[in-house]
C-alpha cells in the first residue's frame, strides 16, 4: 500500500523493504546492529500481523512512522486480545516535518485496518517523557483512558463496540529481581541497544556486574514489570528506570539515587 500525502508518501515497512529505508533514525544495516536486531524481529513479527507505516519525505528520507501489532502479540505487559495494539508513533526528525497532520493520517490507516480485521478497538499505552505517546493526541482522537501503571502510564483505547471488555495492564513485581542491576530489553525497540551496552559497561566499572535479561517473545514483554514493556531497569527489586535512558542519566541514578 501506498499513500500520498502533501510532499509525502506513507509505505508498508517489510521484512523485505525495511533495510532499505531503516527505522528510527538507523539507517545502515551494516553499521547499525539496532537495525539488523529491528530487522530479524519485523521477520519474527510481520506474519503475525505486525505492521509499521513509514513516512518517506519526497527527497527519500525518512520521517517519521507508527507501529503496530495485534494485541496478542503487544510488546507491552498488557491483556489486549482482539485489539489491535499500537506500539509507538513518531513524525519529524526536523521541526518542518511536524504538525503537517501526518501522525494523524497514520492513526487513520491503523483505525481502518484494525476495523477491516473486525478486532475490538485499538489500544496504546502513553505517558509524558521521551520514548513514549503523549496521550493528549490519542484523546482528541476519540480514545479514552481504561486503566493506568506505575508511575504515570496509562493505556488508551478506541472502541469499536463500547460493550467490547476493556484491555488492561498485566501489573508484576519487580521483586523477584532482588539482587544488583538487572536489565531488560528487546529488539522491538531500537534505541535498546547502544544505551545498554554502555550502561552495562559502566555497571562493570561500579562493581554491579548487571544481569541481562534479553526479551525474546511477546510473552516476556507482557510479564515485564515496565509498562514501557521492552526496556527496565531494576535494582534490587524497584525499578529505577521505566524507559530507555542514557548513560550518564544511568550514572546520576545509581549515585544520587533519583
Amino acid at each position: 500500500m501506498s499513500t500520498s500525502i502533501l510532499n509525502f508518501q506513507i509505505i508498508d515497512l517489510t521484512p523485505e523493504n525495511i533495510a532499505n529505508y531503516g527505522v528510527c533514525g538507523y539507517k545502515d544495516v551494516n553499521k547499525h546492529e539496532e537495525l539488523r536486531r529491528k530487522i530479524e524481529w519485523v521477520k519474527k513479527y510481520h506474519p503475525k500481523g505486525l505492521r509499521i507505516k513509514a513516512v518517506i519525505a519526497d527527497d527519500g528520507s525518512y520521517q517519521g512512522m507508527l507501529e503496530y501489532i495485534p494485541g496478542e502479540f503487544a510488546h507491552r505487559p498488557v491483556s489486549a486480545k482482539d485489539y489491535m495494539f499500537i506500539h509507538c508513533v513518531f513524525v519529524g526528525f526536523k521541526k518542518e516535518y511536524k504538525s503537517k497532520g501526518l501522525a494523524s493520517a497514520l492513526l487513520d490507516i491503523c483505525i481502518a485496518e484494525s476495523l477491516e480485521a473486525s478486532k475490538k478497538g485499538v489500544a496504546v499505552v502513553t505517558r509524558k517523557g521521551s520514548f513514549m505517546s503523549d496521550k493528549d493526541f490519542f484523546l482528541r482522537k476519540g480514545f479514552i483512558s481504561v486503566d493506568k501503571a506505575d508511575p504515570d502510564f496509562e493505556l488508551l483505547v478506541l472502541k469499536f463496540d463500547n460493550a467490547s471488555e476493556n484491555p488492561v495492564f498485566n501489573k508484576t513485581s519487580a521483586s523477584q529481581y532482588n539482587e544488583g542491576i538487572t536489565i531488560m530489553r528487546s529488539a522491538q525497540c531500537p534505541y535498546s541497544v547502544k544505551n545498554v551496552d554502555a550502561i552495562i559497561k559502566t555497571s562493570e566499572k561500579m562493581g554491579l556486574h548487571p544481569n541481562l535479561i534479553e526479551i525474546e517473545d511477546a510473552n516476556q514483554a507482557q510479564q515485564s514489570p515496565c509498562a514501557f514493556g521492552t526496556f527496565c531497569i531494576i535494582k534490587n527489586g524497584k525499578v529505577i528506570s521505566h524507559n530507555p535512558i542514557s548513560n550518564t542519566r544511568f550514572e546520576n541514578i545509581i549515585r544520587t539515587g533519583k
